[in-house]
């Protein structure tokens, strides 16, 4: 049976409230760092209109993102870097970014919940959910850590690196941006192991 928010807290009870989230931002992007966050929430202080960041606006999410980070027990960023994702791929890099941020957290957490349908190699007691970001609200707090904190950064990798645009498409593979990679060639921040970058490199 697909998981359900009423399903979970039912499943888990006491810990639900306890427990981390953690996703990831920069799956798709062909530059940059893939970028996690964990995020334990506070019961006695919540946090309005959490939802999976890809469905709220940009201004919404720099709100929460503040939101957050004052009203969270713990939370924390992570990342795997380029080199990283090149090297063992972007599922490994990925899972690896959500463990660095789970272990950043200050606070060993009960349990912990990941977005997605696989959980990290780790020693914590834990459960993927798949579309998690808009069941469990940890989930959606480190959605929202992950995305805000990784658009960031593309915006200072368009002022180090102009013409590829990575302020407008956060080095997603647009046509604006494969047509600046034909123009410019890959940057350093490129993913060599990606097919559009490595088939340029050939």
């Amino acid at each position: 049976m697909p998981d359900s928010l009423c399903s979970l807290q039912e499943e888990f009870g006491s810990v639900w409230e306890l427990a981390a989230g953690t996703d990831e931002a920069g799956r798709g992007p062909l530059a940059g760092d893939v970028v996690a966050a964990a995020v334990i929430l506070d019961p006695q202080n919540p946090v309005s209109g959490l939802r999976d960041s890809k469905k709220l606006s940009a201004r919404r999410r720099e709100l929460l993102f503040d939101e957050i980070l004052h009203k969270a027990k713990a939370a924390a960023v992570a990342r795997a870097s380029v080199e990283e994702i090149d090297r063992i791929n972007i599922l490994q890099a990925s899972l690896l970014a959500m463990q660095r941020a789970v272990d950043a957290l200050g606070i060993s957490p009960p349990f912990v919940f990941v977005d997605g349908n696989r959980c990290p190699a780790w020693s914590y007691s834990s459960r993927a959910v798949v579309k998690g970001d808009s069941l469990v609200p940890a989930i959606a707090a480190a959605s929202i850590l992950a995305k805000v904190t990784r658009d960031r950064e593309m915006l200072e990798l368009d002022a180090v690196y102009p013409g590829y645009g990575f302020a407008q498409h956060k080095g997603y593979p647009t046509p604006v941006h494969l047509e600046a990679l034909r123009k410019l060639g890959p940057c350093p921040e490129h993913r060599r192991s990606y097919a559009p970058v490595a088939d340029l490199l050939k």
